[in-house]
Protein backbone atom coordinates (compact mmCIF):
# COMPACT_ATOMS: atom_id res chain seq x y z
CA UNK A 1 0.00 0.00 0.00
CA UNK A 2 0.88 3.60 -0.59
CA UNK A 3 2.27 5.36 2.49
CA UNK A 4 3.00 8.58 3.90
CA UNK A 5 6.77 10.07 4.60
CA UNK A 6 7.22 10.38 8.46
CA UNK A 7 7.00 13.61 9.53
CA UNK A 8 4.57 16.21 7.60
CA UNK A 9 5.65 17.19 4.47
CA UNK A 10 7.10 20.64 3.78
CA UNK A 11 5.90 22.54 0.77
CA UNK A 12 6.90 26.28 -0.03
CA UNK A 13 3.93 28.81 1.09
CA UNK A 14 3.52 32.59 0.81
CA UNK A 15 3.74 34.40 3.94
CA UNK A 16 0.37 35.54 4.46
CA UNK A 17 -1.27 31.64 3.99
CA UNK A 18 -2.40 30.73 7.77
CA UNK A 19 0.14 28.80 10.11
CA UNK A 20 -0.40 26.91 12.97
CA UNK A 21 1.21 26.38 16.60
CA UNK A 22 1.08 24.36 19.06
CA UNK A 23 -0.23 24.94 22.27
CA UNK A 24 3.43 23.67 24.05
CA UNK A 25 5.25 25.73 21.87
CA UNK A 26 8.34 23.81 20.42
CA UNK A 27 6.66 21.46 17.60
CA UNK A 28 6.81 22.72 13.73
CA UNK A 29 4.81 25.19 12.30
CA UNK A 30 2.55 23.79 10.10
CA UNK A 31 -0.01 24.67 7.08
CA UNK A 32 -3.63 23.59 7.38
CA UNK A 33 -2.94 20.69 4.98
CA UNK A 34 0.04 19.33 7.50
CA UNK A 35 -2.44 20.25 10.69
CA UNK A 36 -4.96 18.26 9.31
CA UNK A 37 -2.45 14.99 8.84
CA UNK A 38 -1.31 15.46 11.90
CA UNK A 39 -3.55 15.72 14.43
CA UNK A 40 -2.11 15.79 17.67
CA UNK A 41 1.46 17.79 17.37
CA UNK A 42 4.67 16.11 18.07
CA UNK A 43 5.05 18.53 21.09
CA UNK A 44 1.85 16.81 22.47
CA UNK A 45 0.36 19.95 22.05
CA UNK A 46 -2.75 20.97 19.83
CA UNK A 47 -2.77 23.17 16.62
CA UNK A 48 -4.39 26.44 16.94
CA UNK A 49 -3.79 29.20 14.31
CA UNK A 50 -1.23 31.70 15.09
CA UNK A 51 -3.86 34.70 14.55
CA UNK A 52 -7.64 35.08 14.29
CA UNK A 53 -8.80 36.38 10.78
CA UNK A 54 -11.95 39.01 11.79
CA UNK A 55 -15.80 38.57 10.33
CA UNK A 56 -16.97 42.31 9.06
CA UNK A 57 -20.49 43.81 10.40
CA UNK A 58 -21.36 43.28 6.44
CA UNK A 59 -20.15 40.17 5.79
CA UNK A 60 -22.01 38.52 9.19
CA UNK A 61 -25.12 40.28 8.33
CA UNK A 62 -25.31 38.92 5.19
CA UNK A 63 -24.34 35.22 6.30
CA UNK A 64 -28.33 35.46 7.41
CA UNK A 65 -29.42 34.40 4.50
CA UNK A 66 -26.66 32.44 2.16
CA UNK A 67 -27.01 28.98 2.12
CA UNK A 68 -25.25 27.01 5.10
CA UNK A 69 -22.02 25.48 2.64
CA UNK A 70 -21.58 28.88 1.49
CA UNK A 71 -21.47 29.91 4.70
CA UNK A 72 -19.16 27.48 5.55
CA UNK A 73 -16.74 28.03 2.82
CA UNK A 74 -16.49 31.90 3.50
CA UNK A 75 -16.31 31.22 7.34
CA UNK A 76 -13.55 28.66 6.45
CA UNK A 77 -11.62 30.23 3.77
CA UNK A 78 -9.10 32.19 5.78
CA UNK A 79 -8.20 29.28 7.62
CA UNK A 80 -7.38 27.15 4.42
CA UNK A 81 -6.58 29.70 1.84
CA UNK A 82 -3.26 28.61 -0.19
CA UNK A 83 -3.49 24.99 0.56
CA UNK A 84 -6.37 24.09 -1.27
CA UNK A 85 -8.02 25.41 -4.35
CA UNK A 86 -11.07 27.51 -3.26
CA UNK A 87 -13.07 25.72 -6.49
CA UNK A 88 -11.84 22.47 -5.14
CA UNK A 89 -12.65 23.30 -1.35
CA UNK A 90 -16.23 24.45 -2.17
CA UNK A 91 -16.99 21.18 -3.97
CA UNK A 92 -15.97 19.16 -0.64
CA UNK A 93 -18.15 20.96 1.34
CA UNK A 94 -20.54 21.04 -0.80
CA UNK A 95 -20.33 17.21 -0.78
CA UNK A 96 -20.37 16.89 2.97
CA UNK A 97 -23.65 18.82 3.57
CA UNK A 98 -25.46 16.86 0.68
CA UNK A 99 -25.47 13.85 2.87
CA UNK A 100 -27.68 15.86 5.60
CA UNK A 101 -31.58 15.16 5.70
CA UNK A 102 -32.37 19.03 6.30
CA UNK A 103 -32.50 21.36 3.87
CA UNK A 104 -31.20 23.94 6.28
CA UNK A 105 -28.45 21.42 7.45
CA UNK A 106 -28.74 22.88 11.07
CA UNK A 107 -31.85 24.31 10.95
CA UNK A 108 -32.95 26.93 14.23
CA UNK A 109 -35.96 26.12 15.79
CA UNK A 110 -38.09 28.45 18.15
CA UNK A 111 -39.26 27.34 21.66
CA UNK A 112 -40.45 30.10 23.10
CA UNK A 113 -39.44 33.03 25.79
CA UNK A 114 -36.13 33.66 23.11
CA UNK A 115 -35.46 30.22 23.73
CA UNK A 116 -34.07 28.48 20.55
CA UNK A 117 -32.75 24.81 19.34
CA UNK A 118 -30.33 24.26 16.84
CA UNK A 119 -30.38 20.84 15.43
CA UNK A 120 -27.32 19.50 15.21
CA UNK A 121 -28.51 15.82 14.40
CA UNK A 122 -29.44 15.54 10.56
CA UNK A 123 -26.20 14.19 9.37
CA UNK A 124 -26.00 10.46 8.75
CA UNK A 125 -25.32 9.31 12.20
CA UNK A 126 -27.24 11.62 14.01
CA UNK A 127 -25.47 13.24 16.25
CA UNK A 128 -23.43 17.22 15.90
CA UNK A 129 -19.90 15.16 15.06
CA UNK A 130 -20.97 14.37 11.63
CA UNK A 131 -21.05 18.09 10.93
CA UNK A 132 -17.44 18.20 11.03
CA UNK A 133 -16.64 14.62 10.36
CA UNK A 134 -18.22 14.66 6.86
CA UNK A 135 -16.20 17.34 5.53
CA UNK A 136 -13.04 15.72 7.62
CA UNK A 137 -13.57 12.65 5.88
CA UNK A 138 -13.54 14.46 2.35
CA UNK A 139 -10.49 16.53 3.02
CA UNK A 140 -8.77 13.44 4.08
CA UNK A 141 -9.69 11.82 1.03
CA UNK A 142 -8.59 14.50 -1.07
CA UNK A 143 -5.04 15.34 0.41
CA UNK A 144 -3.74 11.94 0.63
CA UNK A 145 -4.68 11.17 -2.72
CA UNK A 146 -3.23 14.81 -3.91
CA UNK A 147 -0.12 13.43 -1.81
CA UNK A 148 -0.37 9.72 -3.23
CA UNK A 149 0.12 8.54 0.97
CA UNK A 150 -2.14 6.51 3.13
CA UNK A 151 -2.73 7.23 6.67
CA UNK A 152 -4.07 5.02 10.02
CA UNK A 153 -6.95 7.05 11.49
CA UNK A 154 -6.84 6.18 15.27
CA UNK A 155 -9.52 7.68 17.38
CA UNK A 156 -11.43 7.54 20.68
CA UNK A 157 -14.86 7.77 21.32
CA UNK A 158 -17.84 8.62 24.04
CA UNK A 159 -20.04 7.76 21.75
CA UNK A 160 -20.48 9.82 18.87
CA UNK A 161 -17.64 10.77 17.47
CA UNK A 162 -16.83 7.10 16.56
CA UNK A 163 -20.00 6.60 14.38
CA UNK A 164 -19.20 9.48 12.88
CA UNK A 165 -15.75 8.78 12.15
CA UNK A 166 -16.30 5.84 10.56
CA UNK A 167 -19.46 6.57 8.26
CA UNK A 168 -16.88 9.80 7.01
CA UNK A 169 -14.01 7.44 6.72
CA UNK A 170 -15.41 3.70 5.49
CA UNK A 171 -14.53 2.44 2.62
CA UNK A 172 -11.72 4.90 1.35
CA UNK A 173 -8.75 3.35 -0.29
CA UNK A 174 -6.34 6.37 1.56
CA UNK A 175 -7.63 5.49 5.48
CA UNK A 176 -7.55 2.85 7.67
CA UNK A 177 -9.33 3.51 10.98
CA UNK A 178 -9.23 1.94 14.24
CA UNK A 179 -11.80 3.54 17.24
CA UNK A 180 -11.82 2.72 20.72
CA UNK A 181 -15.03 2.74 22.81
CA UNK A 182 -15.20 2.17 26.63
CA UNK A 183 -16.84 -1.22 26.98
CA UNK A 184 -20.74 -0.68 28.10
CA UNK A 185 -20.54 2.86 28.61
CA UNK A 186 -21.62 3.72 25.18
CA UNK A 187 -25.80 3.67 24.22
CA UNK A 188 -26.61 0.27 22.43
CA UNK A 189 -27.58 2.47 19.28
CA UNK A 190 -23.99 4.12 19.71
CA UNK A 191 -22.75 1.04 19.60
CA UNK A 192 -24.18 -0.69 16.75
CA UNK A 193 -23.49 2.16 14.75
CA UNK A 194 -20.29 1.52 14.94
CA UNK A 195 -19.84 -2.07 14.90
CA UNK A 196 -22.68 -2.85 12.42
CA UNK A 197 -19.62 -1.28 10.00
CA UNK A 198 -18.39 -4.06 8.57
CA UNK A 199 -16.23 -2.16 5.94
CA UNK A 200 -12.22 -3.75 5.59
CA UNK A 201 -10.69 -0.83 6.59
CA UNK A 202 -12.80 -0.07 9.76
CA UNK A 203 -11.50 -2.09 13.22
CA UNK A 204 -13.51 -1.37 16.31
CA UNK A 205 -12.22 -1.63 20.11
CA UNK A 206 -14.14 -2.27 23.21
CA UNK A 207 -11.52 -0.91 26.28
CA UNK A 208 -11.88 -2.51 29.72
CA UNK A 209 -12.14 1.46 30.92
CA UNK A 210 -13.80 4.75 30.71
CA UNK A 211 -13.76 7.53 27.87
CA UNK A 212 -10.72 9.16 29.74
CA UNK A 213 -8.82 5.86 29.07
CA UNK A 214 -9.21 5.40 25.86
CA UNK A 215 -8.46 8.99 24.95
CA UNK A 216 -5.33 8.41 27.00
CA UNK A 217 -4.31 5.33 24.36
CA UNK A 218 -5.00 7.32 21.70
CA UNK A 219 -2.32 10.12 22.97
CA UNK A 220 0.15 7.54 23.82
CA UNK A 221 -0.10 5.95 20.76
CA UNK A 222 0.43 9.97 18.76
CA UNK A 223 3.43 10.67 21.73
CA UNK A 224 4.78 6.79 21.31
CA UNK A 225 7.13 8.81 18.22
CA UNK A 226 8.37 5.65 16.30
CA UNK A 227 4.88 3.72 16.48
CA UNK A 228 3.22 7.26 15.28
CA UNK A 229 5.73 7.28 12.31
CA UNK A 230 5.35 3.57 11.39
CA UNK A 231 1.96 3.29 11.16
CA UNK A 232 1.32 7.57 9.79
CA UNK A 233 -0.98 8.21 12.66
CA UNK A 234 -3.50 10.66 12.54
CA UNK A 235 -6.63 12.06 13.88
CA UNK A 236 -10.37 12.86 13.53
CA UNK A 237 -11.15 13.01 17.42
CA UNK A 238 -11.93 16.88 18.20
CA UNK A 239 -7.44 17.14 18.91
CA UNK A 240 -7.48 17.64 15.19
CA UNK A 241 -7.90 21.11 14.31
CA UNK A 242 -9.84 20.65 11.23
CA UNK A 243 -12.97 18.92 13.94
CA UNK A 244 -12.60 22.88 15.50
CA UNK A 245 -13.35 24.85 12.67
CA UNK A 246 -15.89 22.98 11.09
CA UNK A 247 -18.00 23.50 14.11
CA UNK A 248 -17.01 27.03 14.02
CA UNK A 249 -19.22 27.19 11.27
CA UNK A 250 -22.94 26.50 12.71
CA UNK A 251 -22.44 29.50 15.68
CA UNK A 252 -21.76 32.10 13.03
CA UNK A 253 -24.77 31.09 10.76
CA UNK A 254 -27.59 31.06 13.93
CA UNK A 255 -26.30 34.40 15.35
CA UNK A 256 -26.58 35.96 11.85
CA UNK A 257 -30.15 34.51 11.52
CA UNK A 258 -30.79 36.06 15.18
CA UNK A 259 -30.02 39.07 14.05
CA UNK A 260 -25.70 39.65 14.31
CA UNK A 261 -24.09 41.63 14.35
CA UNK A 262 -26.20 44.52 15.51
CA UNK A 263 -27.97 41.54 18.43
CA UNK A 264 -25.85 39.43 21.09
CA UNK A 265 -26.46 36.35 21.30
CA UNK A 266 -25.72 33.78 23.83
CA UNK A 267 -25.30 29.72 23.33
CA UNK A 268 -25.77 26.95 25.70
CA UNK A 269 -23.52 23.71 24.47
CA UNK A 270 -23.70 20.52 26.27
CA UNK A 271 -20.29 19.49 26.71
CA UNK A 272 -17.63 16.97 27.02
CA UNK A 273 -14.32 17.06 25.40
CA UNK A 274 -14.66 20.73 25.41
CA UNK A 275 -14.18 20.79 21.39
CA UNK A 276 -17.77 21.91 20.23
CA UNK A 277 -17.73 25.36 23.34
CA UNK A 278 -14.25 25.72 21.94
CA UNK A 279 -15.55 26.51 18.70
CA UNK A 280 -18.06 29.16 19.72
CA UNK A 281 -15.16 30.91 21.93
CA UNK A 282 -13.75 30.81 17.91
CA UNK A 283 -16.12 32.22 16.57
CA UNK A 284 -16.32 35.03 19.31
CA UNK A 285 -12.92 35.85 18.77
CA UNK A 286 -13.42 35.99 15.08
CA UNK A 287 -16.34 38.78 16.09
CA UNK A 288 -19.58 37.13 16.59
CA UNK A 289 -21.30 38.82 19.15
CA UNK A 290 -21.69 35.70 21.71
CA UNK A 291 -22.65 37.16 25.24
CA UNK A 292 -22.02 34.11 27.16
CA UNK A 293 -21.33 30.38 26.64
CA UNK A 294 -22.86 28.24 29.30
CA UNK A 295 -21.23 25.16 29.65
CA UNK A 296 -24.03 22.41 30.76
CA UNK A 297 -22.55 19.48 32.29
CA UNK A 298 -24.31 16.42 33.80
CA UNK A 299 -22.80 14.64 37.24
CA UNK A 300 -19.11 14.78 35.97
CA UNK A 301 -18.89 18.08 36.94
CA UNK A 302 -15.38 19.33 36.64
CA UNK A 303 -15.94 21.93 34.22
CA UNK A 304 -18.48 23.89 36.18
CA UNK A 305 -16.29 23.24 39.52
CA UNK A 306 -13.58 24.60 37.21
CA UNK A 307 -15.76 27.89 36.32
CA UNK A 308 -16.44 28.52 39.55
CA UNK A 309 -13.03 28.53 41.68
CA UNK A 310 -10.29 28.07 39.09
CA UNK A 311 -9.24 24.66 39.97
CA UNK A 312 -9.30 22.04 37.70
CA UNK A 313 -9.50 18.75 39.68
CA UNK A 314 -10.10 15.28 38.53
CA UNK A 315 -12.64 12.86 40.61
CA UNK A 316 -14.26 9.56 39.32
CA UNK A 317 -16.22 8.80 36.48
CA UNK A 318 -19.76 8.11 36.69
CA UNK A 319 -21.90 6.40 34.48
CA UNK A 320 -24.89 8.96 33.28
CA UNK A 321 -27.60 8.70 30.71
CA UNK A 322 -26.10 11.34 28.80
CA UNK A 323 -23.10 8.94 28.28
CA UNK A 324 -20.86 11.34 26.09
CA UNK A 325 -20.42 13.53 28.67
CA UNK A 326 -18.75 10.99 30.91
CA UNK A 327 -15.37 12.31 30.95
CA UNK A 328 -12.74 14.03 33.36
CA UNK A 329 -9.96 14.99 30.91
CA UNK A 330 -11.91 17.93 28.47
CA UNK A 331 -8.80 17.64 26.02
CA UNK A 332 -9.54 21.01 23.70
CA UNK A 333 -9.58 22.48 27.18
CA UNK A 334 -5.84 23.16 26.31
CA UNK A 335 -6.77 25.41 23.24
CA UNK A 336 -8.71 27.82 25.81
CA UNK A 337 -5.85 27.46 28.13
CA UNK A 338 -3.04 28.47 25.67
CA UNK A 339 -5.13 31.52 25.02
CA UNK A 340 -5.57 32.13 28.97
CA UNK A 341 -1.54 31.78 29.37
CA UNK A 342 -1.11 34.55 26.99
CA UNK A 343 -0.21 31.96 23.88
CA UNK A 344 2.77 31.04 26.20
CA UNK A 345 3.28 27.02 25.61
CA UNK A 346 6.24 26.71 28.32
CA UNK A 347 3.08 28.03 30.73
CA UNK A 348 0.81 25.70 29.09
CA UNK A 349 3.00 22.40 29.45
CA UNK A 350 4.13 23.30 32.73
CA UNK A 351 0.39 23.49 33.82
CA UNK A 352 -0.69 20.27 32.09
CA UNK A 353 2.37 17.88 32.99
CA UNK A 354 1.27 19.06 36.95
CA UNK A 355 -2.15 18.26 36.07
CA UNK A 356 -1.74 14.43 34.75
CA UNK A 357 0.83 14.17 37.76
CA UNK A 358 -1.13 15.41 40.41
CA UNK A 359 -5.01 15.38 39.12
CA UNK A 360 -5.44 19.51 39.68
CA UNK A 361 -4.14 22.48 38.03
CA UNK A 362 -4.89 25.78 39.19
CA UNK A 363 -5.21 28.83 37.07
CA UNK A 364 -5.31 31.15 39.90
CA UNK A 365 -8.19 34.85 39.89
CA UNK A 366 -6.95 36.56 36.96
CA UNK A 367 -6.92 33.57 34.24
CA UNK A 368 -10.19 32.35 35.93
CA UNK A 369 -11.59 35.89 35.53
CA UNK A 370 -10.63 36.07 31.83
CA UNK A 371 -12.46 33.34 31.70
CA UNK A 372 -15.52 34.05 33.85
CA UNK A 373 -16.14 36.84 31.29
CA UNK A 374 -17.40 34.53 28.50
CA UNK A 375 -18.07 31.31 30.11
CA UNK A 376 -20.53 30.08 32.10
CA UNK A 377 -21.25 26.64 33.48
CA UNK A 378 -24.04 24.15 35.16
CA UNK A 379 -24.32 20.66 36.20
CA UNK A 380 -27.52 19.38 35.68
CA UNK A 381 -27.56 15.54 37.02
CA UNK A 382 -30.10 12.54 35.53
CA UNK A 383 -32.81 13.18 38.00
CA UNK A 384 -33.07 16.80 36.56
CA UNK A 385 -32.07 15.32 32.84
CA UNK A 386 -35.77 13.34 33.06
CA UNK A 387 -37.31 16.72 34.04
CA UNK A 388 -36.22 18.48 31.50
CA UNK A 389 -36.95 16.31 28.53
CA UNK A 390 -40.86 15.68 29.92
CA UNK A 391 -41.31 19.39 30.78
CA UNK A 392 -39.42 20.09 27.06
CA UNK A 393 -42.21 17.87 25.28
CA UNK A 394 -44.86 18.88 27.20
CA UNK A 395 -44.37 23.10 26.56
CA UNK A 396 -43.31 22.56 23.08
CA UNK A 397 -43.81 18.94 21.87
CA UNK A 398 -39.96 18.31 21.11
CA UNK A 399 -38.87 15.43 21.98
CA UNK A 400 -34.52 15.91 23.18
CA UNK A 401 -32.23 13.90 24.13
CA UNK A 402 -30.49 13.74 26.96
CA UNK A 403 -27.56 15.61 26.56
CA UNK A 404 -29.72 18.47 24.83
CA UNK A 405 -31.80 18.29 28.07
CA UNK A 406 -28.43 18.96 29.78
CA UNK A 407 -27.75 21.57 27.96
CA UNK A 408 -31.37 23.28 28.18
CA UNK A 409 -31.06 22.77 32.21
CA UNK A 410 -28.49 24.79 31.94
CA UNK A 411 -29.70 27.17 29.74
CA UNK A 412 -32.67 27.47 31.86
CA UNK A 413 -30.08 28.68 34.59
CA UNK A 414 -28.97 31.57 33.08
CA UNK A 415 -30.97 32.35 30.57
CA UNK A 416 -31.84 36.42 29.87
CA UNK A 417 -34.93 36.59 28.25
CA UNK A 418 -33.58 40.19 26.22
CA UNK A 419 -31.00 37.93 24.76
CA UNK A 420 -31.62 34.86 22.56
CA UNK A 421 -30.25 31.76 24.01
CA UNK A 422 -29.57 29.23 21.69
CA UNK A 423 -29.23 25.51 22.95
CA UNK A 424 -27.36 23.14 20.63
CA UNK A 425 -29.56 19.82 20.31
CA UNK A 426 -26.05 17.57 19.51
CA UNK A 427 -27.94 14.16 19.36
CA UNK A 428 -30.96 12.86 18.29
CA UNK A 429 -33.56 11.55 20.90
CA UNK A 430 -33.52 8.04 19.16
CA UNK A 431 -29.74 7.54 20.09
CA UNK A 432 -30.98 7.66 23.66
CA UNK A 433 -34.56 6.11 23.42
CA UNK A 434 -34.21 4.23 27.37
CA UNK A 435 -33.62 7.92 28.82
CA UNK A 436 -36.68 9.22 26.76
CA UNK A 437 -38.74 6.62 27.08
CA UNK A 438 -38.13 6.60 30.84
CA UNK A 439 -38.75 10.56 31.03
CA UNK A 440 -42.07 10.78 28.83
CA UNK A 441 -43.07 7.19 27.46
CA UNK A 442 -42.37 7.45 23.98
CA UNK A 443 -39.53 5.37 21.92
CA UNK A 444 -37.99 7.81 19.54
CA UNK A 445 -37.91 6.61 16.19
CA UNK A 446 -35.16 5.83 14.47
CA UNK A 447 -34.61 7.23 10.93
CA UNK A 448 -35.79 4.98 7.81
CA UNK A 449 -32.03 4.57 7.16
CA UNK A 450 -30.95 3.16 10.62
CA UNK A 451 -34.37 1.30 11.17
CA UNK A 452 -32.74 -2.35 10.64
CA UNK A 453 -29.94 -0.96 13.03
CA UNK A 454 -30.58 -3.58 15.63
CA UNK A 455 -30.88 -6.69 13.36
CA UNK A 456 -27.48 -5.69 12.18
CA UNK A 457 -24.49 -7.83 12.69
CA UNK A 458 -21.81 -6.81 14.95
CA UNK A 459 -18.04 -7.20 14.62
CA UNK A 460 -15.48 -5.59 17.41
CA UNK A 461 -12.90 -7.06 19.59
CA UNK A 462 -12.85 -6.43 23.18
CA UNK A 463 -9.06 -5.02 24.68
CA UNK A 464 -7.76 -4.50 28.13
CA UNK A 465 -6.65 -0.96 29.03
CA UNK A 466 -3.16 -1.78 27.87
CA UNK A 467 -1.01 0.49 25.73
CA UNK A 468 1.16 -2.63 24.62
CA UNK A 469 -1.81 -4.55 23.42
CA UNK A 470 -3.61 -2.03 21.96
CA UNK A 471 -0.86 -1.28 19.56
CA UNK A 472 -0.38 -4.63 18.85
CA UNK A 473 -3.45 -4.45 17.62
CA UNK A 474 -3.10 -1.66 15.42
CA UNK A 475 -0.25 -3.16 14.19
CA UNK A 476 -1.80 -6.41 13.82
CA UNK A 477 -4.53 -5.28 11.91
CA UNK A 478 -3.48 -2.40 10.12
CA UNK A 479 -0.10 -3.77 8.92
CA UNK A 480 -2.19 -7.35 7.32
CA UNK A 481 -4.56 -4.89 5.35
Amino acid sequence: MGIAANGPRRAERSADVMKYVSTRGTAPVLTFDDVLLTGLARDGGLYVPDSWPMLSPGRLRAYADWPYAEVAVDVMWPFVEGTIEQDVFAELVDDAYSTFRHPDVVPLVELGGNLHLLELFHGPTLAFKDIALQLVGHLFDHELAKRGERVTIVGATSGDTGSAAIEACRDRETLEVVILHPKGRTSEIQRKQMTTVLSDNVHNVAIDGTFDDCQDLVKAMFNDIPFRDRHHLSAVNSINWARILAQVVYYVKAAAQLGAPEQPVSFTVPTGNFGNVFAGWVARRMGVPIRHLVVGSNRNDILPRFFDSGVMEMQGVTPTTSPSMDIQISSNFERLLFELCGRNGATVTHLMARFREEGVMDLGPERLAMAQEIFQSASIDDDAVARVIAATYRRTGQLVDPHTAVGLGAAALHHDPSVPMVCLATAHPAKFPDAVHDAVGIHPELPAHLADLYDRPERFVELPNDLAVVEEYVTSTTMST
